[in-house]
């Protein structure tokens, strides 16, 4: 693989996103992805795109990153997910210390990583040379397919130093199936649970210094040491921004065919919807552009640009949502069949946009905190 904006392999994609696409209807019934989907992803490239440069990172940019999820939103929204995690994941473990690094690293760019910060009930005991760590995390996403997980001590607290994420093997951790939900229902976001794990000291890193996208030299690379927040509304809109295409889609396909009746008579309504739809998803992708040509080009420096990348996130998330809910309502009753994609990508958008980084809420009150404070 090359890097940078040409980082994936176009056919590795391209089998990806049919992969995830036939097995989307199945897999939302099954409550998880097909194994072949979940290969084609790896295959595709995903685990090592934002991997450390010494660990087999394919140096992918957040632009690069953010179009080839989309692609594979456009089939399967749950798969889409699967595949931004992997590569935010990789780019998490560029804090650890580098002999946490190889080890995590170590079978190679293929690794699988999971992450949770929805710590429930832990403790992270330290005993001598490191941690034992037990305890229960929350929505886990591709937990079944996991090689590390990357897990909290506590919920993040901003400054809090004593707040530090464990990097956990395969098989000092298991699972529990609690994920159960009207959307995304195939990103397996089970409970993950450690009973009494050691957990070496350079397996481990503070999260305020990811928060901060302070790294450990001479670890990572630009793209490594973005703040978290600056960038991080790219993991969870870019699947958005391809389920809401293939919605455009579906719509494009509906007012394709000769109404009858009363459908007929709101027509013209229904193309207006359309069209302002189309508008609000092409809005949302140039702003999603910009927050990733701003990480990429070096433009987090900026003072305010790391903020306002988070509000552009949010902002994109809720014209996407906003999008799809018009598009749903011009396909009627149809489309809420349960054998219509169209319920289907409906569920999902709703679903990923109430995480909670894509809240416009606490964007927005961090974009006028320097307002406040001059």
């Amino acid at each position: 693989m090359s890097s940078g904006s040409a980082w994936h392999d176009a056919g590795a994609l391209d089998t990806a996103a049919g992969a995830a696409g036939r097995g989307a209807e199945s897999a939302d019934a099954a409550g998880r992805l097909a194994p072949d989907t979940v290969e084609a992803l790896a295959a595709a490239g995903f685990t090592s795109a934002f991997a450390p440069a010494g660990q087999g990172g394919a140096g992918a940019t957040f632009e690069a990153v953010t179009r080839a999820v989309a692609a594979i939103g456009e089939g399967c929204t749950s798969a889409a997910w699967l595949a931004s995690l992997w590569a935010y994941n990789g780019r998490f473990s560029a804090f650890l210390p580098e002999e946490g690094r190889e080890e995590v690293w170590a079978k190679g760019p293929g690794t699988r990583l999971v992450s949770s910060m929805v710590a429930a009930g832990v403790e992270a005991e330290e005993v001598d040379g490191g941690w034992s760590l037990s305890g229960r995390w929350l929505y886990v996403s591709g937990v079944e397919f996991a090689d590390w997980a990357l897990l909290s001590s506590a919920p993040p607290r901003e400054g809090d130093r004593s707040i530090r994420v464990f990097a956990v093997p395969r098989d000092s951790f298991t699972h529990e199936e609690s994920w159960s939900t009207l959307g995304m229902r195939a990103t397996g976001s089970h409970t993950l649970l450690v009973e009494r794990a050691f957990v070496p000291r350079y397996r481990s890193f503070v999260w305020d210094d990811m928060r901060r996208g302070s790294l450990p030299a001479p670890a990572g690379s630009p793209a490594h040491a973005a703040p978290l927040f600056a960038v991080n509304g790219l993991t969870f809109a870019a699947p958005v921004l391809g389920a809401a295409r293939a919605a455009l889609r579906l719509v494009e396909q509906h007012l394709g065919k000769q109404p009858s009746g009363a459908r007929a008579a709101a027509r013209e309504t229904a193309r207006i919807a359309y069209t302002r739809a189309a508008c609000e998803i092409d809005a949302a992708a140039l702003l999603l552009a910009r927050v990733a040509a701003t990480a990429d080009g070096g433009g987090l420096a900026e003072d305010g640009a790391a903020v306002r990348n988070h509000r552009d996130a949010t902002l994109a998330v809720e014209l996407l949502v906003g999008a799809v809910d018009r598009l749903f309502h011009v396909t009627g009753t149809r489309g809420q069949a349960t054998s219509h994609p169209m319920q289907r990508i409906w569920r999902d958008v709703h679903a990923a946009g109430s995480h909670a980084a894509l809240q416009f809420e606490p964007a927005a009150l961090a974009y006028t905190q320097r307002l406040i404070a001059a």
